[in-house]
C-alpha cells in the first residue's frame, strides 16, 4: 500500500480540530487559544506579503536584504528575528503566569497545553531569541570595533542567518500545524521518545535545533576566524574592545559547546526515526547520556548568552561614565577566565541523581568559583563609575538595573551551586526565579541596552530617549514583581512547570507576578512605541556625522550609518580606546588621502536557498512527508556545487566612489557643532560629541 503524499499531515494537524471533534469546555478553551495564536501567525504572514507587495519592496527586499553578505545588514535581521520571537515568547509567558495565578484547583489550561507553552517559550527564549539577538549585534559592532571591512567568510555569514531564521520559522508553523513538544527547552528522554510522544511535538524541537545549532557553530568560526585575522594594524589582543573580547570568547565557546548539542539531537531523531536505543531504557540505552550530552552544551550557553552582554556594559558603562574603564586587564582575564570555567560546572545539574558526594562537591566549587571572575567584572564596573561624569540615558538605566538585580541572582546561583541547599529547593520555582534573575537582566537587559547604544550607528538617527526610558522602568520593575514572588514560592513548596495547585498560599504571590508578567510585556509595547515615534521624528535626530554619545571605539570613528566597506582607509591603532586617542590628538575626522578601490563580496543566494531548503528538509522530516526531504536535500547539494564553482564572487568600489562618498560625509563633521553632554538627547545632537576630559585607567 502506497504511503500518504503528506506523509502524517492531515486536518487533524489544524489547531481546531480536536476542539470540534470533542467540545468539552476545557478542550474548547484551549481550542480558541491556539486557534487564536495559530491565526496571529497567519495573519501576520498574509499582512507582512501584502505590504511588501503593496509597497513593491520585493526585489530592495531580495537584492539589499536577503542575498546580502554584508555583515551589519545581516545583524539587523538577526535582531528583527530576535524582537519577532520575543513578542511570541512573552505571550506566552503571559498566558503562563494567568493560568498560574488562577490555578488554584485547576485554571483554564489543559496540563498538555501548558507544557507546550513552557517549551515552546524557553526554546524560543534561549535558540530564536537571545541567540539571534546577541549574534546580531556581534555581527553588526564587532567587525566595526576591529577596524575591518566585513567578516572573514561573509556569505558562510548569511548561511548562519538563513539556517537560524529556518529555525525559528519551524516554531512558528508548529503553532499552524500539529503541536509543539511538551519535553521543556531541554527535550529530555524518555520523554521525548517515540513510545512517549509518538506525536510531531519532539520532531519539531528536534529539527528547530538542529537548524539553529549548525548555524550557530558557523557563527561561532566566522567570529574567531574575523577577531583573530582581520583586526586593523596596531589593534593587539590587550587593545581589543572589551565588547570585542567577549565576543571572542562566546564564540571560541559556541565551537566547543554546539556540536554537543548537535550530536544530542542527532542521536534522539535516530531513536525516534529508525529505532536506536542510544536513550532508551532497554537494549543499551542510557538516557543519562542524552543529559551529558545536552548540559554539556547546556551551561557553557548560558555564558554565551550572558558575555555580550557583560561586553555591551563595559561600553555602555564606561562611554556614559565618561572614562576609560576600570581595570581592563582584570576584566579581560576574568571574561576568558569565565570561558573556560563555564565547561567544569555541568554537572551541577545532576546534584540530586545520585552521582555521588565527592562528584557533587567538585562540581559545587566550580560552580562557586565562577562568582569570583563575576564578582571582578561588577566591581571594575562599579570603579569605573566612581568620580565619572555619568548620564542616565536608556543603556545606563540598563546597566545599573542590571548591576543590582544580576548581583541578587547570583547570590541565590551560589546558593544553589551547594548541593544541600539545591536538593531541598530542586524542581521548584526557585530555581524558575533564579535562572530569570540571572537571565533577563544579563542578558535581554544587555541586549535592549545594546539595541538603544548603536541603533543610531545603524539607522543615522537616534530613538525617543523618553519613550525609552518609560519601557526601560516598565522592563526593571515588571521583572522584580514577575519574578522575585518566585523565591518565596519556591522555599513554600511551590513545585515549577506545574499547570494547577491545591495550596491557596500560593495565589498571592502568583498574583503579584502576574501583574509582573502584564508590566513587563508593556515595557515591549513601549519599545514598540518608541520605535514608531523615533522612525516619526527622524529627520529631527539625525546623527550623521556618527559619533553621538562620545564613544571610545572605532565604530564611532565613521558615519552613520557606515558605508558598506566600513572604512574609507583602514585605521591604524596606536592605544586602547582607539577613537579617544583619536580625538584627543586630533587625528579624527581627517581625509582618508590617497583612496584606493575597494574590493567587497558580491550578494549570494547560497543563504536565502539554504535556509528555505532547510526548513523544507525540517518539515518534510516531522511530517514524515519523504519526498519534499529528497527534493529539498537535492537541492541543498546542487546549491553547494554550483556555488563552488563560482568564480566572480566580489566587485570592486572605486576609489573615486570612496573619495565621493568619504567627502559628503567631511563636509557634514564641518557643518556640525559639537554637542555637550547636556544636549545629546536633543535634535542639536547632529553626531558631533564634545570631548571631555577622560579619566584614566587606574
Amino acid at each position: 500500500m502506497l504511503a500518504h503524499p503528506f506523509g502524517r499531515l492531515s486536518l487533524q494537524a489544524l489547531p481546531f480540530w480536536d476542539m470540534l471533534q470533542h467540545p468539552s469546555k476545557g478542550v474548547v478553551i484551549n481550542g480558541i487559544i491556539a486557534t487564536g495564536a495559530a491565526l496571529m501567525v497567519v495573519l501576520g504572514g498574509i499582512v507582512t506579503v501584502a505590504l511588501i507587495s503593496r509597497y513593491r519592496l520585493w526585489r530592495v527586499l531580495w537584492s539589499q536584504w536577503l542575498t546580502s553578505p554584508d555583515h551589519k545588514k545581516i545583524g539587523v535581521m538577526y535582531v528583527v528575528l530576535a524582537f519577532v520571537m520575543l513578542i511570541r515568547a512573552l505571550l506566552e509567558a503571559l498566558l503562563m503566569r494567568a493560568q498560574q495565578a488562577y490555578g488554584l484547583g485547576g485554571g483554564f489550561l489543559t496540563p498538555n497545553h501548558f507544557a507546550q507553552l513552557f517549551s515552546t517559550h524557553g526554546t524560543i527564549m534561549i535558540f530564536f531569541m537571545a541567540m539571534p539577538f546577541l549574534t546580531g549585534i556581534i555581527n553588526y559592532v564587532m567587525p566595526l570595533q576591529i577596524g575591518a571591512r566585513d567578516v572573514s567568510f561573509p556569505v558562510l555569514n548569511s548561511i548562519s542567518l538563513a539556517l537560524t531564521a529556518a529555525g525559528a520559522a519551524l516554531v512558528m508553523i508548529s503553532l499552524v500545524l500539529g503541536t509543539f513538544s511538551t519535553g521543556g527547552w531541554f527535550g529530555y528522554p524518555p520523554y521525548t521518545e517515540a513510545s512517549f510522544s509518538p506525536g510531531v511535538g519532539p520532531d519539531y524541537w528536534i529539527w528547530a535545533l538542529t537548524l539553529s545549532s549548525l548555524g550557530s557553530t558557523f557563527t561561532g568560526i566566522n567570529f574567531a576566524v574575523t577577531i583573530y585575522k582581520k583586526r586593523a594594524p596596531g589593534m593587539t589582543l590587550m587593545r581589543l574592545p572589551l565588547f570585542t573580547w567577549t565576543a571572542l570568547c562566546t564564540s571560541i565557546l559556541m565551537i566547543f559547546a554546539m556540536p554537543p548539542l548537535t550530536v544530542a539531537t542527532a542521536q534522539l531523531a535516530l531513536d525516534r526515526y529508525l529505532g536506536f536505543h542510544f536513550f532508551t531504557n532497554d537494549l543499551g540505552g542510557n538516557m543519562m547520556h542524552f543529559a551529558n550530552m545536552f548540559w554539556l552544551f547546556g551551561h557553557p550557553e548560558v555564558y554565551i548568552l550572558i558575555l555580550p552582554a557583560f561586553g555591551v556594559y563595559s561600553e555602555t558603562i564606561s562611554t556614559f561614565s565618561g572614562k576609560a574603564l576600570f581595570g581592563y586587564r582584570s576584566l579581560v582575564v576574568a571574561t576568558m577566565a569565565i570561558g573556560v570555567l563555564s565547561f567544569t560546572v555541568w554537572l551541577h545539574h545532576f546534584f540530586t541523581m545520585g552521582q555521588g558526594a565527592d562528584l557533587n562537591a567538585a562540581f559545587g566549587v566550580a560552580t562557586m568559583l565562577i562568582g569570583i571572575p563575576t564578582g571582578v567584572k561588577i566591581y571594575d564596573w562599579m570603579w569605573t563609575m566612581f568620580r565619572g561624569r555619568i548620564r542616565f540615558s536608556v543603556p545606563m538605566i540598563y546597566a545599573m538595573g542590571f548591576m543590582l538585580l544580576f548581583v541578587l541572582g547570583g547570590l541565590s546561583g551560589v546558593l544553589l551551586a551547594d548541593p544541600v541547599i539545591d536538593y531541598q529547593v530542586h524542581n521548584s520555582v526557585f530555581l524558575v526565579a533564579h535562572f530569570h534573575n540571572v537571565a533577563v537582566p544579563g542578558l535581554l537587559f544587555g541586549m535592549i541596552a545594546a539595541y538603544h547604544f548603536w541603533f543610531p550607528k545603524a539607522f543615522g538617527f537616534r530613538l525617543d530617549e523618553r519613550w525609552g526610558k518609560v519601557s526601560a522602568v516598565c522592563w526593571i520593575l515588571g521583572f522584580m514583581l514577575a519574578f522575585f514572588p518566585l523565591y518565596a514560592l519556591g522555599l513554600m513548596g511551590m513545585p515549577r512547570r506545574t499547570v494547577a495547585y491545591t495550596e491557596p498560599a500560593y495565589v498571592p504571590l502568583e498574583t503579584v507576578a502576574f501583574f509582573g508578567a502584564i508590566l513587563v510585556v508593556a515595557a515591549l509595547c513601549a519599545l514598540g512605541v518608541q520605535l514608531w515615534v523615533s522612525i516619526k521624528h527622524r529627520h529631527a535626530n539625525r546623527v550623521f556625522v556618527g559619533d553621538p554619545w562620545d564613544g571610545r571605539s572605532l565604530e564611532w570613528s565613521i558615519s552613520a550609518p557606515p558605508p558598506e566597506y566600513n572604512f574609507a582607509a583602514i585605521p591604524v591603532v596606536t592605544d586602547r580606546d582607539a577613537f579617544t586617542v583619536m580625538k584627543e590628538s586630533g587625528a579624527a575626522y581627517t581625509a582618508a588621502v590617497p583612496f584606493e578601490d575597494i574590493e567587497v563580496p558580491r550578494n549570494s543566494a547560497l543563504g536565502p536557498v539554504l535556509g528555505a531548503a532547510g526548513f523544507a528538509i525540517a518539515f518534510g522530516l516531522v511530517w514524515h512527508i519523504w519526498w519534499m526531504v529528497i527534493i529539498f536535500g537535492t537541492i541543498v547539494i546542487t546549491a553547494m556545487i554550483v556555488r563552488g564553482f563560482a568564480r566572480n564572487t566580489s566587485r570592486v568600489v572605486t576609489a573615486e566612489e570612496v573619495r565621493r562618498q568619504h567627502q559628503h560625509w567631511m563636509d557634514a563633521v564641518a557643518r556640525a557643532e559639537p554637542i555637550a553632554r547636556d544636549k545629546e538627547t536633543t535634535s542639536a545632537n547632529e553626531g558631533l560629541a564634545m570631548p571631555i576630559d577622560t579619566g584614566a585607567e587606574q
